[in-house]
């Protein structure tokens, strides 16, 4: 492949390819750097240009460009770079064959799960990339990395402006904008936006972590450290992302990571170790911030506004070290002020976390790079300040994370002890026995080796100092009077512990300094020398004589710390061992009392237990004689002797572990003794120990197989991760005891560890339990693998995941290898070959490891495990097809009665095998000589009527088979039905079945009703059997009728019976009845939506709506929407007049009552809403604690329904004679304009808003209508509010002129709704309307001049239909000039003047049908079909798919131009009309010579030039005479009959379309002559023009309108449609044709007329 896909590049440079030698890596790097050099820039967006060299590109498939094309649609992404990835994952990720490819090509279900699954390689891919350039930037100063060399040769070429790339690249991404599926596709569902939103932040981590990198090797400068700061500023360290609403807990620990890796790059930008080395140099005037004072400054002002975050902890920190390093005698209150809000911050703390939530593997780059920054931080921190003033116990906790990093504790054993985190361990020692904690706990974090390992040793074994707090002076001491220093008068045991015991002694004359001192007590340090490993052995005793009292957590909080050192001494250096032997040794004593006493303190238990693990792995032997005896690990109270007993765990004791698992462990969940545990019973396994201690083992073994494996993953657990921990540990225990060599297992006849785990795991529910483990999955695997930091390590979730998968396959490949041979096949066995349901297939989920790619191991595992079962058991495929066959065969019925039960039980396995899509066996079957006429057999039963002896299986047997057809013809959607199917269906038409199973369901419906008070014995049957029956009549309306001609349903018998069981069902209060009723009400309504006809159940519908409304219960809200829904179909079905419905005044008085309702219900709920949002406006949680009411706001809601069919209603009642006296009586209108108030205001409420705006509109055009809606105060309900619609946009109020789709529901839809119903009532109520209506403007005015801008920029359809709205608007306003001057004079002018620029623009884009072509690809692509579009070219000479392609290709494109010329010829039809109210009238400005021409503007300038596309060019007369040319020649276009070349208008629209269009232009023609002409005469007699210019304009016009009049009449005398406007323009006298002349169609004409009388006037 000529492209490379950046996994398999990341594969190369982690050296795991066969391109292994260095030479190859510089090759790989060569070749690919500039991909790696623009990062996530490399992916480009679709484009017109890309999507043509696809189209041209003649080496890839027809089926794959079309496949790249939806990519491309779906992720954004450019066109060929789509095609690149599709054969990127065909080559590396696909499963399956070429053939298989084609058919998932074919079927719309299966390519739309390839999509996906393309999505995530795309994201996959992406991460990879970015991983390529962090692993260059981890190694490339690594000396022992083998590809070092070539790894920085790379970086050299990268390093130039890398960081400002990628951090273009970070910002962009924390500001994109979620893909939705109007802009991506149907695809991209909600689940897919939060998928492509985690991605989202990955990406940002990543690039995150790549920019620290880099900056932990090269400078940043001042300016780039305060670009950063105001940036991550901006974006709030990750919290403020654009799309935060969208962000779940899941993602938490991301937007985590995001943070910490800002506040690290920042840190690391100050460069503190460098300041630190010039601080001691005496050289601070190096340090890149002593030359940058303004950045400085600028820094300390934005600063001073961090501290609501605790991520600000160490930026802020650090800034006050660098200042009060630089420039210390300008310590500024500003300085402290920002380093208390530090401490404010909790910053030690903060940063442990962050430390530990970078991760903690030895591996990891990252992490060790953040902790030798923080490292630097700290220690430069502790030397500039003092101890005092910071926080000591989180500044332990943090230095013991940092010094956790490799080689850093080596570092500091060979500091001064009085520098850095050399202070901190001198402040511990001070305290030093009194706190014993934090001494400890630095120094277990500083081993590291075995050299690390003496010096602890050394350094506990010689201590100095014993420091001791005092309540009161002892007796027995004499001091200064100063009270500063104390002798010690008698020598004294330290610890009240009995004779012969270990001891600490303190001597006589020992000298103390006082450290603090008075009423609150003294804390003095002795200057004592002694052993602390003699005072630890002490602690220990003391622990073990308090273990019973109220101070035994007092002291086990001073001995933890000791066995957690102890345990990391001998883990790193066992020859230490010796000398901790009185430690070690106590340690069973310690875990005997403590496990038996009420309250176990777990944390020490699992200390004292890891202990013994490291002991375990040395002397095994000693460690279990000595345990066993503690009580600590199960037992058996009798002796062992068959496998029987102890598989009962007969006689067997949990012990206090078990004991403490039950009642301590799994009510917390927390799980450290059971970790413990798991390793030490793995670790004396491991240990080869003898057979006698090994039965001693089978108890703990027992526990782990019966009370744990089987249940541990359903555990409660506090913490991540835990769960699969356990399920390792457990697999690690069965895998090493499966594997002992015989020698240390006794081959007698009692049972074994080995053979009690075979048996355990053969036949009981252990072995499911490791069979569930393998059925994760490949998927699972690379879910949890994506899911995890790209830094993880090999500590991360996935591979713990992996492990455990892996020790499974193990497992079982040695159960059913060691198995004793047996005739009888085990459980296990079954588990694995079983066909499990709904795809779970086992062998294929154990099968498709083999596309595992992270561990090799994998993959073998699985194939030597299925390997063994194709040995081990041969099985026979579908061997019980033919006795199925058999047993639903109608000619056997004759020979053999087989019971119902039996019949129904063959079915439902049929069924099971279409509902799993189980294909082989499917084919095998369709083809079967008479399956389907078998099958079918029930279905022209005649059934007996119902009653309470019905059985139910035959139930059941028809809705098996109702739903296998059903399911047949779903799936085979390519007309490829089986023949004898096909038969079978038309003989079931034929045979009136259809009619036969409506009365029989009726028949049910009546049935169940009349029991609902006792109660139905088979109601589940009935309920499958009319769920079935829905099925089956919907498939056949919707998909059979293109396959099978021939059906014919009595459609008026069978939907009058569905219209009768929904009435029964409406009624009853049962919830299985209301349930029923809701299916009905769904099957009513896709009958009427398919069907398209209607019989008279209007009646019926109307009955049932009562009914239904009259319900308050939940349950029938759905049913209540169908039922709404239903009779919005009839009426539109039907089209009846008012008089034609009886029902019509009773229906619209329950319909208005319902409106009325919810409403007001809405009201509510939106308020609730409002104020729940308040509360929670600084929180960034969406959710709020308080309940929600039901969602009223919904598309198919009751609602908005209901206000639907009241529009229908209405319109149907066009008199009004029902609705004003139902509306006199409901107060509908004050309920729904209070409603739509709120929803503006709130900008809530969209679907509900828009449905109460239609029903309006309808209203409104009538004279009744319209005034009770303007007098329900429709002005003050919408004015105002609708201004919160469209305003508050971040990017200005033009960003609301959106390219959406102009169908689709959204908040600009509601905005050209109400401007279409002020438009409406301003021409139904004229002046009675018109103070409002100049109120509307006036509030809107900034909004219509935008609207009247924007179709220069935006020629979107829904920018389009704004703008007609608004301009239809203008023309009613226009009609009343004066007063609009009157109130308005300034905004009447500037309405004048941009309908003069629409005027031109419309025109412009008209005249240039290329330029518009353009302009609709370039900037709004859905205007046009889905997909990138290519560019016009000539079809090609020979004919092929290609080219019938991308002929369909160009006619969607001209369809779609032909809309947008459509709707600008509208724009420009109502622009000039409206401009015709503000010219003189023609008449009036001809004859009447007194005419006051200031009262009309000159909106037109005297020029002739064509008009321009640019805004700086004023119309002008040349712009009236363009438009009239270009609806003459449109005219002309659609008179020619074909085009040989290209597509023509009369090819693209219906005969009624060309003829409205028509129409549009001769209507357009007219009122341009009539403008141009008005306009021509005010100048001719404004005397303000010069005589010259008045010359040149009648010589224009008089040439340009006689060019014109002569077109126009050759174009008259082939016939031309009337303007639907002649009736209102003046017409001037003419003679009438002479008898022998030819009637011609311009003296018809009074707009020619006109045109030609103007012409004599200025040719004079």
């Amino acid at each position: 492949m000529s492209v490379r896909s950046c996994r398999e590049l990341w594969t190369i440079l982690l050296g795991r390819s066969a391109l292994r030698e260095p030479a190859q890596i510089e090759a790989e790097l060569d070749r690919h750097w500039d991909r790696l050099h623009q990062g996530l820039t490399y992916y480009k967006p679709p484009s017109s240009l890309s999507a043509g060299k696809v189209k041209d590109n003649k080496d890839v498939a027809q089926p794959l460009k079309d496949f790249g094309l939806r990519i491309s649609k779906l992720l954004g992404l450019d066109e060929q770079q789509s095609v690149q990835l599709l054969q990127c994952y065909l080559q590396e990720d696909y499963r399956g064959t070429r053939d298989s490819l084609k058919v998932v090509f074919k079927d719309e279900r299966q390519s739309q799960a390839l999509l996906l699954k393309i999505a995530d390689y795309y994201y996959d891919e992406r991460m990879c990339l970015l991983r390529c350039v962090l692993l260059l930037l981890t190694y490339f100063q690594d000396e022992r990395h083998p590809y070092r060399a070539e790894y920085s040769n790379c970086v050299n070429k990268l390093e130039k402006d890398l960081v400002s790339n990628y951090q273009s690249q970070f910002e962009k991404l924390f500001k994109a904008e979620a893909p939705t599926w109007e802009t991506h596709g149907n695809l991209m569902t909600e689940r897919q936006v939060s998928l492509w939103f985690l991605q989202c932040l990955r990406e940002q981590s990543l690039l995150l972590e790549i920019i620290f990198l880099y900056y932990a090797y090269f400078e940043m400068s001042p300016s780039d450290l305060l670009s950063f700061t105001k940036m991550f500023k901006e974006q709030g360290f990750g919290l403020r992302q654009t799309n935060r609403h969208l962000v779940d807990k899941s993602m938490d620990a991301l937007v985590d990571r995001i943070g910490y890796l800002s506040s690290l790059i920042l840190v690391e930008g100050m460069d503190i170790d460098f300041l630190h080395k010039c601080a001691l140099e005496d050289r601070t005037e190096q340090h890149q911030f002593s030359s940058a004072p303004d950045v400085v400054k600028e820094m300390d002002q934005l600063l001073l506004t961090f501290g609501d975050i605790p991520h600000h902890g160490p930026v802020l920190l650090a800034w006050v070290l660098l200042r009060h390093t630089l420039r210390p005698e300008e310590t500024s209150p500003v300085i402290r002020r920002i380093g208390n809000t530090a401490l404010q911050l909790g910053v030690f703390k903060y940063i442990s976390t962050m430390l530990k939530g970078l991760g903690v593997s030895g591996n990891n780059c990252t992490a060790s790079t953040a902790k030798m920054c923080i490292y630097g931080l700290l220690s430069f921190v502790i030397t500039s300040f003092e101890e005092e003033s910071l926080q000591c116990s989180h500044l332990i906790d943090a230095a013991c994370e940092v010094l956790s990093a490799p080689n850093l504790a080596e570092v500091f054993w060979e500091m001064k002890p009085n520098m850095g985190l050399g202070m901190i361990l001198d402040s511990a020692v001070g305290m030093f026995p009194h706190k014993i904690g934090p001494l400890l706990q630095l120094l277990t974090a500083l081993l590291s080796n075995k050299s690390t390992v003496k010096k602890v040793y050394n350094f506990l074994d010689k201590m100095s100092f014993y420091t001791q707090v005092y309540k009161h002076k002892p007796n027995d001491i004499i001091s200064k009077d100063d009270e500063t220093l104390w002798r010690r008068q008698t020598p004294k045991l330290l610890y009240p512990l009995g004779s012969g015991q270990t001891n600490l002694w303190m001597p006589q004359g020992v000298l103390g300094q006082v450290m603090i001192g008075g009423e609150q007590g003294y804390v003095v340090r002795w200057e004592h020398s002694y052993s602390s490993w003699t005072l630890f052995t002490c602690e220990v005793e003391m622990l073990l004589h308090v273990v019973s009292t109220a101070d035994v957590l007092a002291h086990c909080a001073r001995v933890k710390p000791i066995l957690d050192l102890v345990h990391k001494i001998i883990s790193t250096d066992w020859t230490v061992s010796d000398c901790l032997l009185p430690l070690t040794s106590r340690i069973y004593m310690l875990l005997q009392r403590l496990t038996s006493v009420i309250n176990p303190p777990v944390d020490v238990i699992a200390s004292c237990v890891n202990c013994l693990s490291v002991l375990a792995a040395r002397m095994p032997g000693k460690v279990w004689s000595s345990l066993h005896h503690t009580g600590f690990l199960p037992f058996a109270s009798n002796p062992l002797t068959n496998m029987a007993q102890c598989v009962s765990a007969e006689g067997m004791k949990a012990g206090n572990y078990g004991n403490l698992l039950v009642q301590i462990e799994q009510p917390r969940g927390e799980y450290a003794v059971t970790i413990a545990f798991l390793r030490l019973i793995t670790t004396l396994v491991k240990g080869q120990l003898g057979s006698t201690q090994n039965k001693g083992l089978i108890p703990c073994v027992l526990l782990v197989l019966k009370e744990m494996l089987p249940t541990y993953h359903k555990w409660r657990y506090n913490t991540y991760g835990v769960r699969e921990r356990i399920g390792c540990l457990i697999l690690e225990l069965i895998h090493a005891i499966l594997n002992l060599s015989p020698e240390g297992e006794d081959q007698g006849s009692t049972p074994t560890l080995q053979s009690l785990c075979i048996y355990s795991l053969a036949n009981t529910e252990a072995g499911q339990a490791v069979v569930n483990i393998m059925g994760v999955g490949v998927d699972t695997i690379d879910v949890v693998l994506a899911a995890q930091p790209s830094s993880c390590g090999s500590e991360g979730p996935g591979q713990i995941l992996i492990q455990t998968v892996k020790l499974a396959f193990s497992v079982t490949n040695n159960v059913i290898r060691l198995k004793p041979p047996s005739e009888v096949v085990s459980p296990l066995e079954q588990a694995l070959t079983q066909h499990g349901g709904h795809g779970n297939n086992l062998i294929v989920v154990l099968a498709k490891y083999i596309y595992h790619k992270h561990d090799p191991a994998l993959p073998r595992l699985a194939i030597q495990l299925l390997k063994r079962l194709a040995t081990e058991f041969l099985l026979g495929e579908w061997s019980c097809l033919h006795v199925v066959l058999d047993l639903i065969d109608s000619k056997q019925q004759g020979k053999y009665w087989c019971p119902p039960l039996l019949h129904r039980a063959a079915l439902a396995f049929l069924l099971a095998l279409w509902q799993d899509r189980r294909d082989s066996a499917i084919s095998v079957l369709r083809k079967k000589e008479r399956f389907w006429e078998n099958l079918t057999t029930p279905l022209f039963g005649t059934l007996t009527p119902p009653s309470d002896t019905t059985e139910p299986c035959v139930l059941e047997t028809c809705a098996f088979v109702m739903k296998i057809i059903g399911l047949e013809i779903y799936y085979v959607v390519s007309g490829s039905l089986e023949q004898s199917l096909k038969d079978g269906l038309q003989k079931f038409s034929n045979a009136r079945r259809y009619e036969y199973w409506s009365q029989y369901v009726k028949s049910l419906v009546c049935h169940i009703v009349e029991m609902e008070e006792e109660g139905i014995c088979y109601f589940p049957e009935t309920q499958m059997l009319i769920s079935a029956w829905r099925m089956l009549l919907i498939l056949s309306t919707i998909i059979m009728a293109s396959h099978l001609s021939g059906i014919s349903l009595n459609f008026t018998a069978v939907l009058l019976t569905n219209s009768f069981c929904l009435s029964q069902l409406t009624t009853p209060m049962s919830v299985p009845c209301l349930r029923l009723g809701s299916m009905m009400a769904t099957l009513l309504l896709v009958l009427l939506k398919q069907w398209k006809r209607s019989p008279d159940i209007l009646s019926p519908l109307s009955l049932i709506l009562e009914s239904v409304l009259q319900a308050d219960q939940q349950m029938m809200e759905r049913t209540k929407a169908k039922i709404l829904s239903a009779l919005i179909s009839v009426l539109q079905i039907q089209g009846l007049n008012g008089g034609d419905i009886s029902q019509l005044p009773q229906l619209l008085l329950s319909v208005c009552e319902t409106v009325k309702d919810e409403a007001l219900a809405l009201i509510d709920n939106t308020r609730h809403m409002s104020q729940a949002a308040d509360t929670a406006d600084d929180e960034d949680s969406m959710e709020t604690d308080s309940p929600r009411g039901p969602q009223k706001d919904q598309r198919d809601g009751v609602c908005v329904l209901a206000l639907h069919l009241a529009k229908e209603l209405c319109r149907t009642d066009e008199d009004g004679e029902h609705w004003v006296s139902v509306m006199r009586r409901v107060p509908v209108l004050p309920s729904v304009l209070s409603a739509v108030e709120l929803s503006l205001r709130s900008k809530h409420n969209l679907y509900f808003t828009e449905a109460a705006l239609h029903l309006l509109l309808t209203l409104a055009r009538t004279p009744q209508g319209a005034a009770a809606v303007a007098g329900a105060g429709v002005i003050q309900t919408i004015c105002l509010p609708l201004l919160s619609v469209y305003e508050g946009s971040s990017n200005g109020a033009s960003q609301s002129f959106s390219r959406k789709s102009q169908d689709s529901a959204c908040w600009p839809g509601v905005y050209r709704l109400c401007m279409s119903l002020m438009e409406s009532l301003l021409k139904t109520l004229r002046y009675n309307f018109i103070n409002e209506a100049l109120d509307f403007v006036g509030v809107h005015q900034e909004r219509i001049l935008q609207c009247l801008n924007a179709v220069r920029t935006v020629q979107s359809l829904a920018c389009l239909d704004e703008a007609d709205h608004t301009v239809g608007f203008l023309l009613q306003l226009s009609s009343f000039c004066k007063e609009w001057q009157f109130h308005l004079p300034k905004l009447l002018r500037d309405v004048q003047v941009n309908l003069c620029y629409l005027c031109q623009t419309c025109t412009y884009l008209l005249h240039s049908k290329k330029m518009l072509h353009h302009y609709l690809q370039a900037k709004n692509g859905e205007a046009l079909p889905p997909g990138p579009l290519p560019r016009t070219q000539r079809p090609p000479q020979t004919p092929s798919k290609e080219a019938a392609g991308g002929g369909e290709r160009e006619e969607a494109e001209q369809k779609a131009l032909l809309a947008v010329q459509c709707s600008l010829l509208k724009i420009l039809s109502k622009t000039l009309a409206t401009l015709q109210h503000f010219t003189p009238d023609c008449c009036q400005i001809l004859l009447d010579q007194s005419m006051d021409l200031a009262e009309y503007r000159t909106l037109f300038v005297l020029s002739f030039t064509t008009p321009a596309f640019d805004p700086d060019v004023a119309p002008s007369f040349g712009t009236l005479l363009a438009t009239i040319n270009v609806a003459l020649s449109m005219l002309s276009e659609m008179e020619k009959k074909k085009e040989p070349v290209s597509l023509s208008i009369v090819s693209l629209a219906s005969s009624e379309e060309i003829q409205a269009l028509k129409s549009l232009l001769m209507f357009t023609m007219e009122n341009c002559f009539y403008v141009l002409i008005s306009q021509a005469v005010r100048c001719l007699k404004d005397p303000s023009i010069l005589p010259r210019d008045k010359q040149r304009l009648k010589q224009e016009l008089s040439s340009e309108l006689s060019t014109l009049l002569s077109s126009l009449s050759r174009h008259f005398r082939r016939g031309s449609p009337s303007s639907p406007a002649s009736g209102i323009l003046p017409s001037t006298q003419s003679k009438p044709p002479t008898p022998g002349s030819k009637a011609s169609h311009e003296g018809q004409e009074p707009f020619i007329q006109l045109v030609q009388a103007f012409v004599r006037l200025v040719q004079r």
